[in-house]
């Protein structure tokens, strides 16, 4: 039995469907598109169903690759769950007609139902059964209201006789129910809803935005140290070093296998992160420098989302963003960015062309450093001063804005004009905020992983076969003279393809200068993507946009770590 969930965007569709199916569910793309979509599993009795988070979308009549996407899965359901935003009836019921002209069981989730009392809004729920002739029940997702008598419910979900309407006449049917079911009376602005409005006027959410990020900045370094200071440390060093110590003894502290697994022991200490061994460097980077960093990163990240700022923040960024050949929607890949580039050029499907999305994610690629990175960039620069941390984060930033400039300039396409909802604010429930930052930890861990020790015994192998040697020699006109940097720092930008936290890590054993670290840091940042990022670039744009995509990252590295040389 399939189960869709099927509403417009921001109606609450997914936090229903978490809610229904719990944190073990697969992401996919429906077949033949770059479209995606989330299945999970609700038991109903002995019958274990199959539930499936549709795309959110306005309308059966598509106008983009999400809504035609969504139109051709409606004929795979077996049941349709339609998620209704309460406060928004007028808008939402165009999507419900068109559903019910489908002849297929629906029954209808009301969602945001605890809102319509703080807007004034009520909203005869028998007479819109009797006029719908569907099953509705009210829900408030985020606390789980009525998603019990939901579940429940799903025996009940009919397929009335509806009639097929044109457009407009579907919009004065919709016109005529609403003017039946719902009554508005006057009520003073909430306090919530002067914060909204405070939040996207110019000066007022300027300041909040401001405020916000850098309170996000340092929240997330603040619980990222906590946890590498007074729990991984710890943890490493008084319960893994002895194994690995014990370990070493074992195999004489020398050979190959105690170069690969240990790599350099010096008198009997380990040095976790210049070491390059499997069970040192290749276990502790990804659970004691880049892991507490993630954590913070997508705890912070996950309430912005859940208390509505986002939404917000991309009403406010659109006059900037447009001068980017964007909308100000960009702006969220472009923060999913800073926990992982992966699943922030993923995120550009949600705009519209394709000029939008190769800007977008060409600009993710070059000035928005992942979590990972950054830990690596805080962690090394910040023993130098606060200051050298400021310069990198100033200077990708500025790179953000002048290439945008010159990819709008030069880039040809048009960018359509902002379309968002706005949910209302609200307290996230704690449970739901843990669940996303658990599956996100379980995806990092998957992917970061097994990839660092197959770096860590790639660089083991090349370093004995002389590769790198090699390498350095060629390259050491641009690597010494262009970038100031010793020819040994070759071997990171070579790693940075397969993962560039750990390739900023191969320059701490290199004894290397403030300045110089902040040359080696913005270039790694603005350089090749790493593997991961490549494969979703060649996915998302193809291959002759992301050689142009390449290209640009290439060239405008090289020249900002120039520059940043002759500065320092």
């Amino acid at each position: 039995m399939n189960i869709l969930l099927m509403g417009n965007p921001n109606v609450g569709k997914s936090v229903i469907f978490s809610r229904l199916t719990g944190v073990k569910v697969i992401a996919s793309n429906y077949s033949g598109t770059t479209v995606g979509y989330t299945k999970g599993y609700f038991k109903i009795g002995e019958e274990i169903a199959d539930v499936i988070d549709v795309p959110g979308t306005y309308t059966l009549e598509p106008t983009s690759e999400a809504e035609k996407v969504a139109s051709e899965m409606l004929e795979t359901g077996d049941v349709v769950i339609n998620v209704v935003d309460a406060t928004n009836l007028e808008r939402n019921l165009n999507l419900t007609l068109q559903i019910l002209e489908k002849q297929i069981p629906v029954i209808i989730a009301l969602n945001m139902w605890d809102d319509t009392e703080h807007l004034g809004i009520q909203i005869d729920l028998d007479k819109l059964r009797e006029l719908l002739g569907v099953p509705i029940i009210p829900t408030v997702a985020i606390t789980g209201q009525g998603i019990k008598e939901l579940g429940e419910s799903l025996h009940l979900a009919v397929s009335p006789d509806t009639p097929i309407r044109t457009a407009d006449e579907r919009w004065a049917t919709i016109g005529n129910i609403v003017s039946q079911v719902q009554t508005v009376t006057h009520r003073h602005h909430t306090w919530r809803e002067r914060l909204s409005d405070a939040s996207v006027r110019p000066l007022t959410g300027t300041a909040m935005a401001a405020a916000i990020l850098v309170g996000s900045f340092f929240m997330v370094r603040l619980i990222g140290e906590s946890l590498i200071t007074y729990v991984l440390d710890p943890l490493f060093n008084t319960l893994w070093t002895p194994v690995l110590l014990k370990l070493n003894d074992l195999l004489d502290g020398g050979g190959f296998f105690s170069d690969v697994l240990l790599g350099n022991v010096v008198n009997g200490e380990i040095n976790y992160v210049e070491s390059f061994g499997l069970l040192t460097t290749g276990l502790y980077v990804p659970f004691a420098m880049v892991l507490p960093y993630i954590v913070s990163f997508y705890l912070v990240l996950g309430i912005l989302e859940d208390t509505g700022y986002l939404p917000r923040l991309a009403v406010l960024m659109d006059t900037v963003m447009h001068r980017l050949g964007l909308h100000g929607y960009a702006i969220i890949p472009s923060m999913l960015g800073m926990g992982c580039n992966v699943p922030a050029i993923l995120a550009t499907r949600i705009l519209e062309s394709k000029r939008e999305r190769f800007i977008a994610s060409t600009l993710i690629s070059i000035a928005i450093p992942c979590s990972a990175l950054q830990a690596m960039i805080v962690g090394l620069l910040g023993q130098h001063g606060i200051q050298y941390v400021i310069i990198v984060y100033a200077t990708l930033f500025i790179v953000w804005i002048i290439l945008g400039f010159l990819l709008n300039r030069f880039a040809r396409g048009l960018s359509p004009e902002l379309l968002i909802e706005i949910p209302p604010y609200r307290l996230p429930p704690l449970r739901i905020v843990m669940e996303k930052l658990w599956m996100r930890i379980l995806g990092f861990l998957k992917e970061a992983i097994p990839l660092i020790l197959i770096t860590v015994l790639i660089i083991n192998v090349l370093y004995f076969l002389g590769v790198f040697d090699a390498i350095a020699n060629f390259t050491a006109p641009v690597i010494t003279g262009l970038l100031g940097l010793p020819k040994e720092a070759v071997t990171a930008l070579v790693i940075g393809f397969l993962r560039k936290d750990v390739a900023l890590g191969m320059l701490a054993p290199l004894s290397l200068s403030a300045g110089q670290l902040v040359v080696g840091s913005v270039v790694l940042a603005m350089f090749f993507p790493c593997i991961a990022t490549f494969a979703v670039l060649l996915r998302e744009l193809g291959f002759k946009t992301l050689l142009k995509s390449a290209a640009i990252m290439i060239v405008a590295s090289l020249l900002v770590g120039g520059l940043l040389n002759l500065v320092f």
